[in-house]
């Protein structure tokens, strides 16, 4: 006997949630873990210089990607849309620093990984910051972008069209 239900588009993707995974915060603890552990048996030797000045701009770093990252959030909270990048969005957010960017929460990622980076003369989390980011953009940022085409349409489009997504 067939059921008259249609299936569910929301089981593992579709327009009701983007994904099943939520990949940005598990790649940015593989990252940072990755980097600890490579920084650990396969040590590089740091680049720049271990003065006042490059301590102040990696901390700067890191306190800016915490921030972005949770002026990101509140904005997302005050629109009672969720922060969790695998579920699916109940408004198109594009104030706050979506204003400037689609996705800063991950902007947000990157700068800390850098700040990190500095802050413990870690050259592998500046190494794989680069990985970290297009890995995210495979595995949440395209999937993301597909479900909120399919939920917002044209709003979507219009401002896909006039915001840019990572840099």
């Amino acid at each position: 006997m067939q059921s008259s239900e249609p299936e569910p588009t929301s089981a593992l993707t579709g327009p009701e949630r983007p994904g099943a995974i939520p990949w940005p915060p598990v790649l940015l603890a593989v990252a940072a873990l990755a980097a600890l552990m490579l920084g650990r048996h396969y040590p590089l030797a740091w680049p720049g210089l271990d003065d006042a000045a490059a301590r102040f701009i990696g901390v700067g770093l890191g306190v800016a990607g915490l921030a972005l990252i949770l002026w990101a959030a509140m904005t997302l909270w005050r629109h009672k849309t969720t922060v969790l990048p695998h579920r699916g969005a109940s408004d198109l957010v594009t104030d706050g620093p979506f204003r400037w960017r689609r996705n800063p929460i991950y902007i947000g990622d990157a700068l800390v990984l850098l700040g990190l980076a500095e802050m413990t003369k870690n050259v592998w989390f500046a190494i794989l910051v680069p990985v970290f980011l297009a890995l995210v953009t495979w595995l949440a940022i395209l999937p993301e972008e597909r479900h909120l085409e399919a939920r917002f349409g044209e709003r979507w489009r219009a401002y896909r069209d006039r915001t840019r997504r990572l840099i």
